[in-house]
């Protein structure tokens, strides 16, 4: 087995990049699970696309079960597919069998309610980060360092003034 290289940058041959894909470590096949989210989602969370989880809903956006909205059921790193609850075929014997979808089929319409997931999805948003740092209030701190400044030079010279005296 090849191993997994963190220097390699990218490269335009199809075959590198199933390579690279192929043997990449789940932590980062886990991104590789991403899927698009829906106009609303994309509003309040302010990204275009967020790994599928289990317990999300997504509407499916390509093939026979196209328009159709479901659970996730599982998520599969290794072959990175996922299985929607109830959207199953039937095999030749009757049996029911869970269909596999690829992420890039599928669009989240409603995330799972994991408290630590929006906190995740928000870490890398600059523009959140841009506009807490403009409303916090830095010249109050600036005051108080004046303020700090006045009272020590007021101190000196009364010392000063004493000890003229």
């Amino acid at each position: 087995m090849k191993t997994y290289s963190n220097k390699w940058q990218g490269s335009t041959k199809p075959r590198k990049q199933r390579k690279f894909r192929f043997n990449a470590p789940l932590h980062i096949k886990h991104k590789f699970l991403s899927s698009t989210l829906s106009k609303e989602l994309r509003k309040a969370q302010n990204k275009r696309s967020v790994p599928i989880r289990k317990g999300d809903e997504v509407l499916v956006m390509r093939g026979s079960f196209k328009k159709q909205k479901a659970k996730v059921l599982d998520v599969d790193l290794k072959r990175t597919v996922v299985s929607l609850e109830g959207i199953q075929r039937n095999k030749k014997d009757g049996s029911k069998v869970n269909v596999w979808f690829h992420p890039s089929v599928l669009q989240i319409v409603s995330l799972s309610s994991d408290p630590r997931r929006f906190v995740k999805a928000n870490k890398g948003n600059k523009a959140e980060v841009k506009a807490e740092a403009k409303s916090e209030v830095k010249p109050v701190k600036v005051e108080k360092k004046m303020e700090n400044k006045t009272q020590k030079n007021n101190k000196t010279k009364l010392g000063e003034k004493n000890a003229s005296n």
